[in-house]
């Protein structure tokens, strides 16, 4: 196991840089998340970690030693992609054992590791198959275990459940975390999903062209968006975004929508000054008919999608509309006016300007 250190890191095509200045520090054994859009950087970070893409600038350290002139082979590390990349010609236990091989490791060394990695992920009676005979989620977990064998000193996925069925990536997701509790190696994990990226990692880190926007734990990222947009890409369904004025409410900050709506808001937001225009931030969950406090808001319900346990209601609030996820068994039609309360703490205040939370 190793750290991983990136300081400010940077990538280029020609003109266009595509990296600014990207410095991040994952500790040793922990599972980290890069996150973001398609197009924000995070699989060229990932690439430039591995040494399958070259740095423009900055250091890359490993273990404490700079690796940027070193091959990835050097580099000690082990890459799950999201294709898979088996040898179709080859049995699983081939494939898993495959680069142990080429270092020309002992015969019985090969088989004891890849015996071990096949019980550590189910796959003990698939060892004689090819990857023809296997289903999708059968075949990523031979990528995992082809990583596992190697042992390495820190894995890199790049968005390795992407190909998968809604049903799969859950399993999956369940499969790759027993498999970092139980090696905890360091891992480094890029995904676009930031369900994903909630659920695995211990450290969630959110790009946006090219850049850190924030970084936390995935508790962190969700009760404390540091800006509009860790709070529009964290959370599903995504954080409701509507524009109001700071106003004066029995002497206490609020803030008021276009049609008149006053919510009352918590005192520990910074420069909350009347008149100020702002971006409010209002999750899904947290607009609920039956909680006994907080301010009241109300709308016409223009779309009701039940999905079992809970039911999601589209309404119209000062021109805008808004997502409440409600009870499933609670019975609300389209047309009627729908009513919800939210706790003044649970509300989020932006800089309509800038961007950043207040």
């Amino acid at each position: 196991m190793a750290s991983v250190e990136l300081s400010n890191i940077r990538k280029s095509y020609g003109a266009l840089e595509v990296i600014h200045g990207v410095s991040l520090t994952i500790e040793d054994g922990e599972f980290v998340a890069l996150v973001g859009p398609s197009g924000c950087g995070k699989s060229t970070l990932l690439r430039m970690i591995a040494g399958l893409e070259e740095i423009t600038g900055g250091d890359i350290s490993i273990g404490g030693e700079i690796v940027n002139d070193l091959t990835p082979r050097e580099r000690n590390i082990a890459m799950v992609f999201q294709s898979y990349a088996l040898y179709p010609h080859m049995t699983v236990a081939e494939n898993m054992g495959f680069n142990l091989r080429l270092a020309k490791r002992p015969k019985a060394e090969i088989e004891e590791r890849v015996g071990e990695a096949a019980r550590m992920l189910d796959l003990t009676a698939l060892l004689d198959r090819k990857p023809s005979q296997l289903s999708g989620g059968q075949r990523q977990r031979v990528a995992m275990g082809r990583a596992v064998v190697r042992d390495p000193a820190v894995f890199l996925f790049d968005e390795p459940l992407s190909n998968l069925d809604a049903k799969l990536r859950v399993q999956m997701r369940a499969e790759i975390k027993t498999l970092h509790q139980r090696v905890e190696t360091t891992s480094v994990y890029v995904t676009h999903d930031q369900i994903e990226a909630m659920t695995l990692a211990d450290r969630v880190v959110v790009l946006n062209q090219g850049r850190i926007e924030q970084q936390g734990t995935p508790i962190e990222l969700y009760r404390k968006p540091a800006n509009l947009f860790v709070a529009a890409f964290i959370g599903s369904p995504a954080m409701n975004l509507l524009p109001g004025t700071i106003v004066a409410a029995d002497g206490a900050p609020a803030v008021r929508f276009a049609d008149g709506t006053v919510l009352a808001i918590s005192g520990d937001h910074a420069g909350l000054t009347p008149d100020r225009k702002v971006t409010v931030g209002l999750r899904p969950e947290h607009l609920n008919p039956d909680i006994g406090t907080g301010s009241v808001i109300n709308g016409t319900a223009l779309l009701v999608e039940p999905t079992g346990a809970q039911s999601h209601v589209v309404f119209e609030l000062g021109g805008q509309h808004v997502t409440a996820i409600v009870d499933g068994e609670r019975e609300i039609h389209h047309g009627q006016l729908f009513e919800a309360k939210i706790d003044p703490e649970r509300v989020h205040i932006f800089d309509s300007e800038t961007g950043e939370a207040l």
